[in-house]
């Protein structure tokens, strides 16, 4: 070997080791664009960091002398890293992000050009809100809307922007967007949870919602992706018979994972890093081509932010490396759907996590505190819970023996449960010495134990006790998390205010010592919140008919689902928490049913254009050529081709028969599209649009699907699903 080629070789070895050591480097390329701790100790004042730690930590308002330091500092730093432009980044109701770029940039009046950016670009914007979904709220050619900065989430720089988590609201208050109700909800239970956590511990001021959330998505061939016109306009396959392999061998699951995918991996990680974002989990899911991604736990309003960003990457990473990433709950028949786990708790400024037991009776009477309150709240506001989860792309998954159900239910392993049980039978009013013994040794005090093999998991369970967390199964995969998280923590806040007020009547009017008045409680709400426990199959008809007898909701659709967000019960919490008016709730439920109406809306029409435009004229030119092909044998053979053509004679009748029915049932759909689209009331819309419009789908695709098995695969117009969902 030459000099010349050796040298070579050791140089491009040497890159290779490079770039493995930099990617490997995560702590290093941690929060690398981000405006973070670390970067406003560099550039701030200390008066500065000061005001806009207090924001973070109390919700103090920053003033404008200080918001023009930190926009200075920011601007310094993000044209450093090589930003051009700024933006306000926040979450309208249509479920994804929003932006709007403006330059650091403007003129002086010599006409010279300078970077700008002050506090008033900092703090607050306005872009045009009309043509956001707004539920009424704002009429069309009423076009204000604003955008405030939310310092409790860093801007962090994309490309070359600098983005700024923002809320939105319209010109008379309401919240348009999903992050100011969840930032309201995070304060009501941090309130909440603090005052009940303060019987335990004096020194705890301030609590946090902790979320972990769970990606799962699919990657598909970019190309083989556009070839689909289904999978480009509604995100999903709306025909397609299922591949002879599909997972039934359970091969895929935490499979090794393929080289083109991990390389695609390795790029996101860099990215997610980079941006703050602590992804640490990877590996294949159950269904051929199906991954999931997961970070370190963070603060909940983060960990919105955090995956609505990740998504956008992901998007962005995967054209990069040739595939197209789908988030549909459900985008090919017969094998599983995606999800995206909450698993949340609550941690003290402290650091305790407030339901995770400890090594005494005192600390595992504060968890059981928080476990038995969460029971409580789920239990109450079930339904609601179940509302937070609705849309037309997750009730393919919902109930589909692959996901929770739609009945909401509890599971906390027989153990635990034996020890609610053994609280619930304790006596009532004051303990006598032996109870308080026995209760605190032979029940609280072996918690930590029970914990360590806490019995088997659930899968089937919507909402599960996983050791230190309670995990929220049916949330969508392409779902904003700050839905699910709005709710429970609202419901969380109004349990716990309810509970401290209750307990405090028994100490002062009762004269029970703090521990007796806890347990009193408790025991009175492990008993009333019974019904919402189960540990069996979420997937069995008998469960079904227990939760009936349970009187727990089973809201199996959409428009079913979103019912609930305007009863007494719902508007009263939401009112008394401070999370949202009448008038934004109302607003929420127009918006879902809308986006439920346009999503089937969509789906109908596409499915139309498939039919008549690929699947009909592809299945008919194939039906033409296998008559060709009798009428050669009847010239040649005679009367004798009968024998010859009984196979194409047959495939002939079996395409007429599928043709016809498919033309029937897609014309009968047209139609119900049409007649749903002349309701004016939107929730007997949506109703239409899901009893009359939708069940249609499922007829075609069989038709559709038979006609794929039976036409040439070199004149099937649509790309199968052997092809799309095998990654190498």
């Amino acid at each position: 070997m030459s000099r010349t080629r050796f040298d070579a070789i050791a140089e491009s070895h040497k890159r290779n080791r490079i770039n493995i050591e930099e990617k490997g480097r995560r702590s290093e390329l941690f929060g690398q664009n981000v405006f973070n701790e670390e970067r406003m100790l560099q550039y701030l004042t200390k008066e500065a960091h000061s005001s806009v730690k207090a924001a973070i930590f109390s919700g103090s308002k920053i003033d404008r002398k200080i918001a023009d330091q930190v926009a200075e500092a920011m601007k310094t730093w993000a044209i450093s890293m090589g930003a051009t432009h700024y933006t306000h980044w926040f979450q309208p109701l249509t479920g994804a992000t929003a932006e709007k770029h403006d330059a650091f940039f403007d003129l002086l009046p010599n006409g010279k050009g300078m970077e700008k950016f002050g506090g008033g670009q900092l703090v607050q914007q306005e872009p045009d809100a009309s043509s956001f979904p707004s539920g009424g709220i704002r009429n069309t050619f009423e076009a204000r809307g604003y955008t405030a900065w939310d310092p409790t989430s860093p801007a962090f720089i994309y490309g070359t922007t600098l983005c700024i988590p923002t809320i939105f609201v319209s010109y008379t208050g309401e919240a348009l967007d999903n992050k100011a109700p969840l930032l309201r909800a995070l304060h009501a239970v941090d309130e909440a949870a603090t005052a009940v956590a303060k019987y335990f511990d004096k020194n705890v001021t301030k609590v946090n919602a902790t979320l972990g959330w769970e990606q799962e998505y699919f990657l598909v061939d970019k190309a083989l992706a556009h070839s689909r016109p289904d999978i480009i306009m509604t995100g999903r396959t709306l025909s397609g018979h299922s591949a002879a392999k599909g997972q039934q061998l359970d091969d895929h699951y935490f499979g090794v994972i393929p080289n083109r995918v991990i390389r695609f991996m390795s790029d996101l990680e860099q990215e997610c890093t980079k941006l703050g974002i602590p992804v640490k989990t990877r590996h294949n899911e159950v269904a051929p081509n199906q991954f999931e991604l997961a970070p370190v736990f963070e603060e909940a309003n983060l960990a919105v932010d955090h995956n609505l960003l990740l998504m956008d990457v992901m998007e962005k990473v995967a054209d990069k490396h040739s595939f197209k990433v789908l988030f549909h709950e459900k985008p090919f028949a017969g094998i599983n759907g995606s999800g995206k786990h909450n698993n949340w708790s609550l941690a003290t400024d402290t650091g305790v996590n407030l339901l995770s037991p400890g090594s005494t009776p005192m600390k595992n009477l504060q968890f059981l505190t928080f476990f038995v309150n969460t029971i409580k709240a789920v239990d109450t506001y079930e339904e609601l819970l179940r509302s937070s989860i609705a849309s037309a792309s997750n009730d393919h998954r919902l109930g589909a023996n692959e996901a929770p159900p739609a009945i909401l239910s509890i599971f906390i392993g027989a153990q635990l449960s034996d020890v609610l049980d053994e609280l619930e039978g304790v006596s009532q009013g004051k303990l006598s010495p032996q109870e308080k013994t026995e209760l605190k040794l032979n029940v609280v005090g072996k918690i930590p134990e029970i914990l360590l093999d806490n019995t088997d998991r659930n899968r089937t369970s919507p909402f599960a006790f996983t050791g230190n967390k309670f995990e929220m199964r049916g949330v969508g995969s392409k779902t904003n998390c700050a839905k699910p998280m709005t709710i429970l923590n609202a419901i969380m806040a109004k349990q716990l205010i309810a509970f401290k007020k209750e307990v405090d009547i028994l100490m002062d009017k009762k004269n029970l010592k703090k521990d007796e008045a806890v347990f009193n409680v408790l025991r009175e709400y492990i008993k009333t919140s019974k019904r919402i426990r189960f540990d069996g199959d979420g997937y069995s008809t008998e469960w079904e008919k227990e939760a009936k007898r349970r009187k727990l909701s089973n809201n199996k659709n959409t428009p079913e689902a979103l019912q609930v967000l305007t009863s007494k019960a719902s508007l009263e919490l939401f009112k008394s928490m401070d999370v949202m008016s009448e008038v934004e709730v109302k607003a929420r439920q127009e918006v879902e049913l809308e986006a439920y109406i346009f999503h089937i809306q969509i789906e109908g029409r596409v499915f139309n254009e498939i039919v008549n435009n690929h699947i009909l004229p592809s299945s008919i030119a194939y039906q033409n050529k296998l008559i060709d092909n009798v009428t050669g044998l009847k010239e040649i053979f005679g009367a004798a081709h009968k024998k010859l053509s009984d196979g194409q004679l047959t495939i002939i009748e079996q395409i007429a028969e599928h043709i016809a029915e498919v033309k029937k049932k897609v014309d009968a759909m047209t139609d119900a599209r049409k007649s749903a689209n002349t309701i004016t009331n939107i929730d007997k819309k949506a109703r239409a649009y899901c009893d009359n419009v939708r069940p249609y789908f499922d007829e075609i695709r069989y038709h559709c699907d038979k006609l794929e098995q039976l036409v040439d695969n070199q004149i099937w117009p649509l790309t199968k699903y052997r092809e799309l969902l095998f990654i190498k």
